[in-house]
């Protein structure tokens, strides 16, 4: 009975061990994906701003509370607009932000192909 009781408090340790670990990875991979309004072009992970400390401890709360990800992302973008997010959504506010690079790059292909085409005759 003894034993079975020892094997029952490693197996609990070992899972809140676990779940802290588990925390702690989410909690890096969202501030990594949070643009930081204070010092802008750093993220909430890499920053050191009184904003960016605030976010941490608020992703703590939000993750001990047993909010998954994508509620924090939302609650988030509800209250910061979707600027604090380095990954945005496609949505209507977005389109040009993510079709740009491709028109560009359409464009500039055209103008070396007719180049060229120009250049042979």
């Amino acid at each position: 009975m003894k034993i079975f009781k020892l094997f029952l408090v490693i197996f609990l340790i070992s899972s809140f061990n676990h779940l802290e670990a588990s925390n702690d990875d989410v909690k890096s991979k969202i501030t990594k994906n949070l643009r930081c309004l204070v010092c802008q072009g750093q993220s909430v992970y890499d920053s050191d701003s009184q904003f960016a400390i605030s976010m941490k401890v608020l992703i703590d709360k939000k993750l001990e509370l047993g909010s998954s990800e994508n509620d924090i992302y939302e609650f988030l973008k509800d209250k910061y607009g979707e600027w604090i997010l380095y990954d945005p959504s496609i949505n209507k506010n977005t389109y040009i932000l993510w079709l740009l690079p491709i028109l560009i790059f359409l464009i500039g292909g055209a103008i070396i192909i007719r180049n060229l085409i120009l250049k042979k005759n």
